[in-house]
Formats: C-alpha cells, structure tokens, sequence
C-alpha cells in the first residue's frame, strides 16, 4: 500500500466534507473504532486519504442498510482476507524459491505411502517396494 495514502493530513472538518459526512459522525465512528484516525498535538484528529476511503465505504455499506455492528464485522473480515491474501503471496512465494533452488541443484524427492499408511521418501530413481508403496503422492519435478 502506498504510504502517501496512509500519512494522516486532513483535520475532521475536511475529512468530513471528503467523505460527505457531518463532523461529529466522524467522532463517533472514531468512539466506537470504525475508523481510527491518527492524533496530532492537543489530541487533534488527523484523517489520511485511506481514512477517507473507509468513511466512504462505511457510508455506502449503511446506505445498503447494515448496521454499525454489521459494519464492523465487515471490516474486520475485509482486513482479515487481505492479510491472508498477502500470507498466500509470501508463501507462494518462498514454495517457488524453494523449488526454483532444489531443481537448480538437482534435488528431487518423491513421496510415496509406506506399508503402514505413512510417507515414506524416495531417492532418485528409486522404485516404490511392492504394491503398498506405489503411491507417488507428490513429486516437485512433475508440477
């Protein structure tokens, strides 16, 4: 996210007319966490470009007719999916590091079911042992 939309600039009189609201419903969804903006000196609120984007959404998820504890829970779900958006991105990304580094170093392994239902490694060209092991579950060369 670009750190410009997150520097807290507008004080509540400006962020109010930004996001079409009145000032002291700006206060109120700061009392009840809807949206917290940064404090200056004097205990000033501060609203960032991204505070006001998150008005705006509140303001039409209200419109639609869901409440304010429905609000919440909205953001609060809309918050957790980008953070396990942004989880998926890292470990997708270190799965394809750590595939890239053991097919340039010539390491690959098969996995296949041992005889008691376990996983059993497999060297290199190495053959399942009789009929229990000839499951290949995974193999990074055959994507």
């Amino acid at each position: 996210m670009n750190n410009e939309r997150l520097r807290p600039v507008f004080v509540i009189s400006v962020a109010a007319e930004l996001a079409d609201m009145h000032p002291q419903t700006l206060r109120q969804y700061d009392r009840m966490g809807l949206v917290s903006p940064s404090r200056q000196g004097g205990k000033q609120r501060r609203y960032s470009e991204r505070d006001v984007e998150l008005l705006r959404e509140i303001q039409r998820l209200s419109k639609d007719g869901v409440s304010l504890e429905g609000i919440r829970r909205v953001l609060a779900l809309e918050n957790q999916v980008a953070a396990l958006q942004s989880r998926i991105s890292e470990l997708s990304k270190e799965v394809f590091a750590l595939r890239s580094a053991h097919q340039s170093a010539g390491l690959g392994r098969v996995f296949a079911a041992g005889t008691s239902g376990d996983v059993v490694s497999l060297t290199r060209g190495q053959r399942p042992r009789g009929r229990s092991q000839a499951l290949v579950i995974w193999n990074p060369r055959n994507k």
